[in-house]
């Protein structure tokens, strides 16, 4: 039995000898005219270069949240480590006491304490758009700069009372 005769049973459809004016090469035809084939040419580039394309500042703002959890993420080893020497013993916290007051263990506290900062201030901005609140662009810059100033404004207070 031909394939299009096979089709046709499948399809509960009549078999050729009832149709009058059936052929298999009008049939194909008919369901060939009737599919649409869209040729879409992509035109996107292949090979992104991330530092040649222009970044609205709500793409800076997410990137940098990212990137302040993943730092947040490493400094949480810092933080572990001087909150266990700090209980250990009293001389381990005196020695602690003492190694706090170099300026590069300062710097590495005020950088922790700043990713915390702006990590917290930029989901508080994420959980309020979830909410619904500030999702249009001009809502987004608006965030983003409230976030901003906020960070700098905090950041320079905990260095001014880590320092």
């Amino acid at each position: 039995m031909p394939i299009i005769a096979r089709v046709l049973r499948v399809w509960h459809l009549p078999a050729a000898e009832d149709v009058p004016g059936f052929s298999p090469t009008r049939l194909i035809a008919r369901w060939a005219s009737q599919r649409r084939y869209y040729i879409v040419k992509d035109k996107r580039p292949v090979n992104l270069d991330i530092g040649s394309m222009r970044l609205p500042i709500t793409a800076w703002a997410s990137i940098t949240h990212r990137a302040t959890g993943v730092f947040l993420f490493a400094g949480i080893a810092v933080l572990l480590w001087a909150l266990e020497a700090s209980l250990s013993s009293p001389e381990s916290f005196a020695s602690l006491q003492e190694s706090l007051d170099s300026p590069l263990l300062k710097l590495v506290i005020w950088a922790v304490v700043s990713a915390l900062i702006y990590h917290s201030l930029a989901g508080i901005k994420h959980l309020v758009m979830d909410f619904g609140i500030g999702e249009s662009m001009e809502g987004g810059l608006r965030g983003v700069r409230i976030v901003v100033a906020l960070s700098a404004v905090l950041i320079l207070l905990a260095g001014i009372w880590i320092w």
